[in-house]
């Protein structure tokens, strides 16, 4: 069963699922409005099939503009919030009212639709409801099973290539081992565009490797570990947090190195931070 309250699943606001998302809908619409002939399409059935999927290619790449600007502002919106299942399943029926408003408009505006504009637009609202809710599930259940796949993939690969116990390991983005690291030899993590410095202890001495991942995928991924999100761009060995202090940039983390280490910690993960030190 759902829980309306959790998060959304990070999949559905990965910027190639989005790519991915965009595209198959506007191709299913294409279909569909060919097929099903809504918004008042018909009226073109007196010319060549040609020039009314012409038309209608025109009428979907416009309608499905509303579509991109909304997964745009909702990509740039999870980057600073974590959106609530509940919030998600709001923005996605607000898609479906401003794509049916938009095709009403276009019925009245281009092809000069009689009709009464509340009886339109709930015409218009249903029939974008089956355009955009019908490949959305069906891409959610694809994206849910990819992921899923991933995650045992990883678990298999984790079997047969679990180095020693007490280790931390590191996958890059296409889910291979690159690194395993001693816990208490880990220090934090850096984010650099697509890539992350991990930095380590070798011999009382600071090091870091390169990895070609994310943060936000390895927090994910490292949720049983000591490393906390404690920044956009930082996760910190927790074991390795020896003072939390307030200045006026805010709250910062003092790693117990041999050279001392500060660590900012954004607003948004001051809860995520502050959780794990209450709890220990």
């Amino acid at each position: 069963m759902f829980n309306l309250q959790s998060p959304i699943p990070a999949y559905l606001v990965d910027k190639r699922n989005i790519i991915q998302l965009i595209l198959f809908t506007a191709a299913f619409a294409l279909i569909f409005i060919n097929v099903y002939a809504p918004f008042g399409v018909d009226v073109w059935f007196n010319v060549s099939r040609w020039t009314l999927l012409l038309y209608s290619s025109i009428i979907i790449l416009t309608g499905v503009l509303v579509v991109v600007i909304s997964r745009i502002i909702m990509f740039k919106t999870r980057q600073q919030y974590k959106l609530k299942l509940w919030q998600y399943l709001v923005w996605v029926m607000a898609e479906v009212f401003f794509m049916g408003l938009f095709y009403t408009l276009y019925q009245i505006l281009i092809l000069d639709d009689t009709r009464f504009f509340p009886d339109l637009l709930v015409i218009s609202v249903q029939n974008t409801a089956l355009v955009l809710l019908l490949p959305y599930s069906v891409l959610w259940l694809y994206f849910s099973w990819v992921e899923n796949k991933k995650k045992l993939e990883l678990i298999g690969s984790s079997v047969t290539t679990e180095p020693t116990k007490g280790m931390i390991h590191f996958y890059d983005e296409r889910g291979t081992l690159r690194f395993s690291i001693k816990a208490e030899h880990l220090m934090y993590l850096e984010a650099a565009d697509n890539y992350i410095y991990i930095h380590y202890l070798d011999s009382s001495k600071p090091v870091r490797l390169l990895l070609r991942n994310n943060l936000k995928k390895l927090d994910e991924e490292l949720i049983h570990t000591p490393l906390v999100r404690c920044h956009r761009s930082y996760m910190v060995n927790s074991n390795r947090v020896s003072l939390i202090r307030r200045n006026k940039e805010g709250l910062m983390l003092e790693l117990d190195l041999p050279e001392k280490i500060n660590i900012p910690v954004s607003k948004f993960y001051v809860g995520n931070v502050m959780q794990v030190f209450v709890k220990d």
